[in-house]
Formats: C-alpha cells, sequence, structure tokens
C-alpha cells in the first residue's frame, strides 16, 4: 500500500511541475510525471525535510520539497531533450 501511495504521490507531484513549467502539447506526460515525481519527492523532499529537521514524516516542508525537486527534474529532462534534438 505504501508503495501504491508513493507512484501516486510522485505522479500528482510531477503533473503539478509540469503545470508549473507549462505543458509541453495538450496534455500531461504522465511517463515524466511519475519519474519526475518521484525523483524529486526522494531528492527534495527528503533534503528540505532533514534541513527543517522534520524527519522522514509527511510535513508541509517535504511537500513543497518535493515540488521543488520535481521542477528541477522537469527543467533538467526538458533542458537535455531539447538541446540532444537541436544537435
Amino acid at each position: 500500500m505504501l508503495i501504491l501511495g508513493m507512484i501516486l504521490f510522485g505522479m500528482l507531484v510531477g503533473a503539478a511541475a509540469q503545470l508549473i513549467l507549462g505543458r509541453e502539447g495538450r496534455s500531461i506526460d504522465w511517463t515524466m510525471a511519475i519519474v519526475a515525481g518521484l525523483v524529486g519527492s526522494f531528492v527534495g523532499g527528503l533534503l528540505s525535510s532533514l534541513l527543517a529537521g522534520d524527519g522522514i514524516a509527511l510535513r508541509p516542508s517535504g511537500i513543497i520539497g518535493s515540488i521543488v525537486g520535481a521542477v528541477i527534474v522537469t527543467g533538467v529532462w526538458r533542458w537535455s531533450r531539447t538541446r540532444s534534438v537541436t544537435r
């Protein structure tokens, strides 16, 4: 159950990151949303929770860190994809 919750949370955070950065089409790329959400949540959420002293519990600092991490991962993903297309 925890794994399904983490995947769902990662998908929502990744979709939020795509909405913040603007979608590159008409719909959300769910594959990128899941990957960016999970990686961004792990890196950004864990770092911000530990720096705030909240531990690993679900707190606002972790949620904000997750969204910031997913925005960074999505931005890097888009930048690398456009860079490889222009070569």
